[in-house]
């Protein structure tokens, strides 16, 4: 029998909008270093990436990055992991993928100690096989690593399609050998995800089961559904 086919889904910017927990933790940050706290379009760019990149690209210095992040958590922990919300249409979109017989999982850049209570509490978990994320310590991560954490724990599996809205998930993708289908609805600025080599850009929530099963047909995938529904939360 032919594995099903397996989607990674971003969080941040793909299933969520989680900008106002983001923006509110980057701001504390800032302002318990002592720092000029960024502007919107500046605290927008923290959506998707790693912290550990986003910091030092917004000024920070190097030497105060650790600083940061711990600031960052302080209040996300406590508050600015449950600012957030999920996207009007995705449980249906889910829905319509697993439907069809496609296994989906979340990779995130977002530590995973907060990814899977984040799924759990806004009703994503029974829609997914896993969940992966970073580590929660300074081991290093990208989107790369966690995507292969991800094809490790779920393998064998048919296709492989990757879906997020930065050029983090296209790059990180790529690395193994991945496509990656954008979304238009996330935090990318204009051009970026065509720029980074996303496959193609999907314009609305509405239109994403759509989009994606074209995409694993045009691979070769013979689409089966319904399938059971999945059995809970895998992660590494």
């Amino acid at each position: 029998m032919t594995p099903a086919p397996l989607v990674l889904l971003d969080l941040d910017g793909t299933l969520t909008d989680s900008y106002p927990g983001i923006a509110a933790s980057v701001r504390v940050a800032f302002t318990e270093l002592g720092l000029a706290v960024p502007d919107d379009d500046a605290l927008r760019l923290f959506v998707g990436p790693p912290l550990a990149e986003s910091f030092p690209s917004s000024g920070v210095p190097a030497h105060r990055v650790p600083d940061a992040i711990a600031a960052y958590r302080g209040y996300f922990r406590r508050t600015g992991m449950w600012e957030n919300s999920v996207y009007a249409g995705i449980p249906e979109q889910l829905g319509a993928l697993r439907d069809a017989g496609v296994r989906l999982a979340v990779a995130t850049s977002k530590p995973e100690v907060f990814a899977g209570p984040i799924c759990e509490r806004l009703g994503l978990a029974p829609f997914l096989d896993g969940v992966f994320g970073a580590p929660l310590d300074h081991v290093p991560s990208s989107k790369a690593t966690v995507v292969a954490a991800a094809l490790d724990a779920l393998r064998p599996a048919g296709a492989v399609l990757m879906v997020g809205d930065r050029e983090h998930d296209v790059h990180g993708a790529r690395t193994h050998d991945v496509d990656c289908l954008g979304v238009a609805w996330g935090y990318a600025q204009p051009g970026e995800l065509a720029t980074a080599g996303a496959v193609d850009v999907v314009p609305e929530v509405g239109r994403l089961a759509s989009a994606v099963l074209s995409r694993l047909g045009r691979a070769g995938v013979r689409l089966r559904g319904p399938r059971p529904p999945a059995c809970g939360i895998l992660s590494t």
